[in-house]
């Protein structure tokens, strides 16, 4: 089968194209020929640092990057019993752990995966995979109907899920992002949108419940000012804070905590219902063949990338 690899970390000029084996499956695995792949800004950053790579892949070369995925199965192992030859499934499969997305077909743990609803294409499945599950994640266990919630970046692949999963929990959403997208996350379902070119949040917010932290730094920082004394933030860039934003969040009885994404069939199959319902609707911002790999990942390395970036098989 065809796949894309890495012999080493460093530009778009490493993604090499190669012939491999197909991956053999074990018993609670399926066989994938994968349709769609969803790029996400983590490929390009496990992609460019060797040491980042190294810690996913070890010492392993050449490496097949990629998590997110929309196929058909093919082929289910000896134990598997919630999928059939022929099912269209999606899933983030393997984050923590060497996903091998990027190839013709992929071998997959059945309780990572769920069916793609009849009204959703393999693109669209794709493109609700690691972004979803992590707006999903940070905002389910988090947020109720009618608090005060603040999405920062409503309009990147991360953000645009938050909006509208937690309007979906019945949440008041504010959310930042350039003027130049304010109609598209309020068409998402935004009920406030500020500019973060023109305006300072800080000084227009408060008594917030919850904010859906991704830039940490003074971004965060700020935030933790806009936040009721009891309410809380979720960040997920890292889970390094200064001792600066540790010790504002303790001062204002802001609960401060960190989240990363987890690989999860339950968490997808709520995102199936999500989908079926139109509750969520994945915005893909561009589409790229398989063998325009490096376009994919220069596009999200570009920080202009309103929704999705999808590339088909």
């Amino acid at each position: 089968m065809k796949a894309i690899v890495l012999e080493k970390a460093g530009g778009v000029e490493n993604l090499l194209y190669k012939n491999v084996n197909q991956p053999q499956i074990k018993e609670k695995e399926v066989l994938i020929e994968v349709k769609a792949i969803g790029v996400n800004p983590v490929d390009y950053k496990v992609r460019r640092n060797d040491q980042v790579l190294s810690a996913i892949y070890g010492e392993d070369r050449p490496a097949i990057l990629g998590w997110d995925i929309a196929g058909t199965v093919t082929s289910v192992g000896s134990e598997v019993r919630d999928f059939k030859i022929g099912d269209r499934v999606f899933g983030m499969i393997n984050f923590v752990g060497k996903g091998n997305a990027y190839a013709e077909y992929v071998a997959a743990p059945q309780d990572q995966l769920a069916i793609i609803p009849d009204n959703i294409s393999f693109d669209h499945a794709a493109a609700s995979t690691l972004a979803a599950l992590t707006a999903l994640q940070v905002l389910q266990p988090n947020i109720k109907k009618g608090d005060r919630v603040l999405i920062h970046a409503g309009s990147g692949g991360v953000g645009h899920f938050a909006i509208q999963i937690a309007k979906s929990l019945g949440a008041y959403v504010i959310t930042t992002s350039s003027g130049t997208n304010k109609d598209f996350v309020m068409s998402l379902g935004a009920d406030e949108h500020i500019d973060y070119r023109t305006q300072v949040f800080q000084d227009i917010l408060k008594d917030i419940d919850f904010v859906f932290d991704v830039f940490n730094g003074d971004i965060l920082l700020n935030s933790i000012k806009v936040v009721k004394e009891g309410g809380s933030i979720v960040s997920i860039p890292t889970p390094d804070f200064s001792d600066e934003i540790l010790t504002f969040a303790k001062e204002r009885n802001v609960q401060l905590s960190f989240h990363m994404v987890q690989s999860s069939g339950k968490d997808m199959n709520t995102l199936k219902e999500l989908l079926e319902n139109r509750n969520v609707t994945p915005h893909i911002s561009k589409t790229f063949t398989f063998d325009e790999m490096s376009k994919a990942h220069q596009q999200l390395e570009s920080g202009r990338t309103v929704g999705k970036v999808i590339v088909t098989v």
